[in-house]
């Protein structure tokens, strides 16, 4: 059995980057994967980013809550329904969306991000800054790999992130 401190000094072995890009998504459902993808495609540049923790978060359900506690700046990366064409990209604050995510409650893995924002807030462990990035999918269906929509713009996402990587609030 680990002692408060033990654990409380292994967490911060883990939380030593203050900024985390996380890809959400379901490589599995096609389009539902893009953040997985870009976040995997954004590890090859990791050397170029020391103060980032790029994470594959995949479907992490409430775990997704440990990977942004306490951070200066949370990137996730999603697919999101926009009401736009496929492949559309958006910037978001959390205080900006409205989560219409209905959950079946069949899986400790099923989250919505954005109660899970709420929640760090709430138990006063949120990063001081968090972007959502919104990519709107051609389609989520039963598919291993992306649209084709999707993949002609994988340069232009991976730009969008590291933009962001690049701005003053970001090392």
């Amino acid at each position: 059995m680990k002692t408060k401190s033990q654990t409380s000094n292994f967490k911060n072995q883990l939380v030593e980057k203050p900024v985390a890009v996380l890809g959400l998504g379901n490589p599995l459902m096609a389009d539902e994967g893009i953040g997985v993808y870009l976040v995997e495609r954004l590890m090859e540049s990791a050397a170029e980013h020391p103060a980032v923790d790029f994470v594959d978060a995949g479907t992490g359900g409430l775990s997704i809550l440990y990977h942004i506690e306490d951070r200066r700046k949370a990137i996730v990366i999603d697919c999101a329904f926009l009401d736009e064409p496929p492949g559309t990209i958006r910037r978001f604050r959390p205080e900006e969306v409205q989560s219409t995510k209905v959950l079946a409650h069949q899986s400790l893995h099923e989250a919505d991000v954005m109660q899970i924002i709420a929640m760090t807030r709430q138990l006063g462990q949120a990063p001081d800054e968090i972007v959502i990035f919104g990519i709107q999918p051609e389609r989520v269906e039963p598919s291993l790999g992306l649209s084709r929509t999707l993949m002609e713009r994988i340069d232009e996402y991976i730009s969008t992130v590291i933009h962001e990587l690049r701005t003053e609030a970001c090392p």
